[in-house]
């Protein structure tokens, strides 16, 4: 689990592997710096429409079926994902078929031809994937959430993009912002799993003809424009939507990856509602039956992060719901948390990181994320001692800075015509 090796080849591909021992599978995730956020309000939605194309056809396997029959025949579990600072494309095998998921993984992301009646079928299809999520608060809320924090910067637009901006879309800027971020210095490969001998030989035939060349990557020296914060005052955003519940993300800026206290501000949260043993879920389901799921998490990015909870509440008692959540996020501020739960939150999060790291997808995700966007890799046994580490001190003080009310955000997603009536919750 803490076993690697890392190469940078010389067009800037950062090459890294992970042996695990007594397993039969193998992952290759190819990572790339590439999102919404790194694009303009005329391409939003570009890196995953992108993503979708790359799966349509190359010279050597013309159509998508083509490319699934071959990764279906041996059983693959193969697919991609979008973010807001990443894009990644993985293929999982039984590890006598990696060097074909090699070779099709490289394939599709060096020779896809982008043909122009398969571009225009797609804007159907994704037109429809952001009709889905729109259609589901407990999926969508998030999105408004980062909408209302990151307001006037790319970081808070959707990484679908909109309907407009995907019917859109042309061939020739999606060839041209393909050609801007896939390129080596911007691309991890990463593998891990039942590993043969010759696989850094194979990865480097494979993806050396990726151009670029290596260079120096730096916290400083971004290639998307930085978030600056600058609130006051609550934030919220109301969407009305007929239902019987209503969708809450509330939260506040938090830190990015690179901050001190990035470690502590994830103990914080399974704290305050990462498990089913946490304050949140005792308080606001067990106790008084207001939520069926209720959670706080942490999403980071490069420049910020922001601490978000989520609650699928009552929607006759919405604003005596939140009043608790930000009862229990002030109990944080004003009282050490007892040792005996400290410890029960770190051990929580080192089992989750242990129980991860048993699947080859997720220790190929694992490195290559802490290599594309903090540029330093960390083994799982130096973040667990990172954990254990956090202190009762470290995460009030976490929380006094987190948790300022003049900071907060507010989403709602549910049946209702005036925001208004919600502003009393967050003053």
């Amino acid at each position: 689990m803490n076993d690697f090796t890392k190469k940078t080849f010389a067009n800037g591909v950062r090459y890294i592997a992970a042996p695990m021992k007594g397993i039969e599978t193998a992952t290759i995730l190819v990572m790339f710096g590439a999102g919404s956020r790194y694009e303009t309000p005329e391409t939003n939605g570009m890196s995953h429409f992108l993503e979708h194309m790359f799966f349509k056809g190359t010279q050597k396997r013309p159509t998508s079926l083509d490319i699934t029959k071959e990764l279906d025949g041996v059983g693959a579990e193969f697919n991609a994902f979008t973010s807001k600072d990443h894009t990644g494309y993985y293929i999982k095998v039984a590890s006598q078929h990696l060097p074909l998921a090699i070779d099709v993984v490289s394939d599709m992301l060096l020779n896809s031809k982008f043909d122009e009646t398969e571009l225009e079928k797609e804007k159907g299809v994704i037109v429809e994937e952001i009709n889905m999520y729109r259609d589901n608060p407990m999926m969508y809320v998030s999105d408004i959430f980062e909408e209302e924090m990151y307001k006037g910067n790319s970081l808070g637009w959707l990484i679908s993009g909109s309907h407009e901006t995907v019917r859109a879309s042309t061939r020739q800027a999606m060839v041209d912002y393909k050609n801007t971020h896939y390129r080596g210095d911007n691309t991890v490969v990463a593998l891990a799993g039942n590993l043969p001998d010759n696989v850094e030989q194979l990865v480097e035939a494979h993806f050396s003809l990726l151009p670029g060349e290596p260079k120096p990557k730096s916290k400083d020296n971004f290639e998307f424009p930085k978030f600056d914060l600058i609130q006051n005052e609550p934030r919220l955003n109301l969407l009305q939507r007929k239902s019987e519940q209503a969708q809450i993300g509330f939260g506040f800026p938090a830190y990015s990856y690179f901050h001190p206290d990035e470690t502590a501000q994830q103990v914080l949260a399974t704290i305050l509602g990462g498990n089913m043993s946490s304050r949140l879920f005792i308080e606001v389901r067990e106790e008084r039956g207001l939520a069926y799921m209720v959670r706080a998490g942490v999403n980071k990015y490069q420049d910020v992060g922001n601490f978000m909870v989520q609650a699928g509440l009552d929607k006759s008692r919405l604003v005596p719901a939140i009043e608790v959540i930000r009862q229990e996020m002030e109990k944080l501020k004003s009282q050490p948390v007892a040792e005996d739960e400290l410890q029960r939150a770190k051990d929580y999060l080192q089992g989750k990181i242990a129980i991860s790291l048993e699947d080859s997808s997720h220790v190929a995700q694992w490195y290559s994320e802490l290599e594309l966007l903090t540029y330093e890799i960390k083994t799982p046994t130096q973040k667990i001692e990172d954990v254990q580490e956090v202190t009762s001190e470290n995460v009030q003080r976490v929380a006094e800075e987190l948790f300022d009310p003049k900071k907060a955000t507010l989403a709602v997603i549910g049946p209702f015509e005036n925001a208004d009536e919600f502003r009393s919750a967050l003053s």
